[in-house]
């Protein structure tokens, strides 16, 4: 039959065994973070720069369309809009409702 010494110095020796155990769980995370780290670095890296590229020509895009295309369109529209109330002035034709 164990005696209470016994049964300590099994725990003592289990707990020694579960350090060990948890001791090398630690060092394979940290190997395992370092290659997450290196691929994190060496992949997303060149996917940011492209989404960065990919802005800039947007943001250029956008604002050729806006100077090129709209401002122009908007600009007609008001001219035919008051050229429009003009001629209705002098018609004689009154569009307020």
């Amino acid at each position: 039959m164990p005696t209470l010494a016994d049964v300590r110095d099994l725990f003592i020796v289990m707990l020694a065994l579960e350090s060990l155990v948890v001791v090398g769980l630690l060092i394979w995370l940290i190997i395992e973070l370092r290659g997450l780290m290196r691929v994190l670095r060496d992949e997303l890296k060149p996917i940011l720069t492209s989404a960065q590229e990919t802005v800039r020509t947007v943001r250029g895009t956008t604002t050729f369309v806006s100077e090129n295309i709209v401002a122009p369109v908007v600009k007609l529209s008001g001219f035919v809009a008051g050229a429009r109330a003009v001629v209705g002035t002098l018609m004689g034709r009154n569009h307020r409702k």
